[in-house]
């Protein structure tokens, strides 16, 4: 992380994918904001989806490695289910087919940023660690957000 940068009191709120997830939930709001009234079950349940995924980052970032892990995970079930609204949306004409590639665009980045996460913290309790180290993942779990697993 950068020195100059003053920590939150949350850690999540440190982490690019927690940002990136926020960036994909104002996308849907957009979205769907113009949905016609017969849609707004579709409407609700995309923003329900994107929102797990965040909250699912959140709410993990404050237990154990192996719960965070957990829910890591269940935020990429956020995505696919996230993937299949969006479908839905775009099969029923209610989001054009740019608005369709650019949210799924977006998905796909999400989910290899937590891949990334899962993997790091996956590798990282392995071994014994020390406090030390601990703190040191904590500070490092920024930089390991990028790889190269898809959905």
């Amino acid at each position: 992380m950068e020195e100059n940068r003053p920590m939150n009191f949350f850690r999540f709120e440190d982490l690019r994918i927690y940002h990136k997830t926020l960036d994909f939930v104002s996308w849907v709001y957009n979205a769907t904001k113009s949905f016609p009234d017969y849609a707004s079950v579709i409407r609700n349940d995309m923003i329900e989806a994107a929102q797990e995924i965040t909250v699912n980052i959140a709410e993990g970032s404050g237990r154990t490695k192996n719960q965070f892990i957990y829910y890591l995970k269940m935020g990429r079930s956020s995505i696919r289910k996230s993937i299949v609204l969006i479908t839905i949306a775009q099969k029923e004409g209610l989001i054009t087919d740019e608005q369709h590639e650019e949210a799924k665009n977006l998905l796909i980045e999400i989910s290899k940023m937590l891949g990334a996460l899962i993997s790091s913290l996956q590798r990282n309790k392995r071994g014994e660690r020390s406090s030390s180290d601990e703190e040191e993942d904590d500070e490092n779990l920024e930089e390991n957000n990028s790889g190269n697993e898809l959905i």
